[in-house]
């Protein structure tokens, strides 16, 4: 598989299967995609609202990543109008890279290119999209697909589709992924013109993001709201999920991937100043005296930006903290805002202690060069 995209990684959590956060810009569309440890829930089941008008094509739900509250949550399906005559959707996918899972983002373009194999459904059932076609300027929609008002869309044809998946899964590779791997035609659709997201799409995401009823560890992968008219109105014509497609797993039952407090559930930090001591690694011994005082150099730097951090999150907390207390919160809500705070602390924790672990190995000894053969 090909990825046409550069990596820069903003934050690594690698030790002893905690969470990994990479940061991956894509070369034609300049976005950040994530990628994570830890697989997304069960695509869940829901029915498809009507199309708004003509010219608006399917874009399906899908659960994307949060590093802040370190949690999946679910954007809804939306009808979207296409950007150019011609163009169609490519869902984005969560693929397992070998190290985490990375987020490939969706596109507009002529052809249909790979989206991991996951059946997102109406259309979207792992290879293609038999839910309409371009002919003549104008989008055809297939009623066997799609739920299309005739009244107000005549451009519609009746073709029967067989959908042979029946698993929800929503990711490809890893333990229990999806297996496609793609063909040289859908390759070929990513790296031929494309065109990102439309401003429609990434409002769509930002609203999603900021309802924490769409959160997983909220709705447990059955979201109250599943698929949306229009693109951002959650309000209008929205409709909530039947089921959730498959039991739902927190991040601590996700087998290897899973980031685990230190101590267990029980015994996790809410708060920045629930957490131990930061651990200070032992002074550098290189064996070089010059080398070794940049490294202290380093160590301290990093120590007190570290600390500086943990202040600031903590007094981020205080402050929501009082602004609770002064709308007279009650309890749901009080928990609710602890269960954030505690996922906050637990992603610093995390990050810090993989910055430490990244600047020992820094600072290791070189080994030493065997005898010459």
């Amino acid at each position: 598989m090909h990825l046409n995209f550069s990596v820069r990684t903003f934050a690594l959590r690698s030790m002893s299967l905690v969470l990994v956060m990479l940061a991956l810009t894509a070369a034609s569309f300049g976005q950040f995609r994530l990628a994570i440890t830890v697989g997304p829930p069960a695509i869940p089941v829901y029915e498809q609202p009507i199309c708004p008008g003509d010219g608006y094509l399917w874009t399906p739900g899908y659960w994307y990543w949060d590093d802040d509250i370190a949690d999946y949550y679910w954007v809804p399906g939306t009808w979207v109008l296409a950007p150019e005559v011609g163009f169609l959707w490519t869902p984005g996918w969560w693929g397992w890279g070998g190290e985490a899972f990375l987020w490939h983002e969706g596109f507009w373009g002529p052809t249909i290119g790979f989206y991991g194999g996951i059946n997102y459904g109406f259309g979207y059932f792992g290879v293609g999209f038999s839910g309409g076609r371009w002919d003549g300027g104008h989008f055809f929609y297939n009623r066997a697909v799609m739920n299309i008002n005739v009244t107000d869309i005549h451009n519609v044809y009746n073709e029967t589709v067989v959908n042979n998946t029946v698993n929800r899964v929503s990711y490809n590779g890893g333990n229990g992924g999806i297996s496609a791997r793609p063909t040289p035609q859908e390759e070929a659709a990513a790296q031929g013109r494309h065109i990102a997201p439309v401003a429609a799409q990434t409002q769509h995401v930002a609203a999603a993001r900021g309802n924490p009823q769409l959160r997983a560890s909220a709705n447990h992968g059955k979201p109250p709201i599943a698929a949306t008219s229009r693109p951002g109105d959650f309000s209008h014509g929205a409709v909530e999920a039947k089921d959730a497609g498959g039991a739902y797993k927190g991040p601590e039952d996700r087998g290897a991937g899973a980031a685990r407090p230190e101590g267990g559930a029980g015994n996790a930090a809410i708060h920045p100043r629930d957490l131990p001591p930061a651990e200070r690694p032992a002074a550098p011994n290189t064996g070089n005296a010059k080398q070794d005082k940049k490294y202290q150099q380093q160590q301290q730097k990093l120590a007190a930006q570290q600390d500086k951090e943990r202040q600031k999150l903590q007094q981020q907390q205080d402050k929501e903290h009082a602004q609770l207390a002064k709308q007279k919160g009650d309890q749901a809500r009080t928990q609710q805002l602890e269960q954030k705070h505690q996922q906050q602390t637990q992603a610093l924790q995390q990050r810090h202690t993989a910055q430490t672990q990244q600047m020992q190995q820094r600072m290791a000894p070189a080994p030493a060069a065997g005898p010459r053969r």
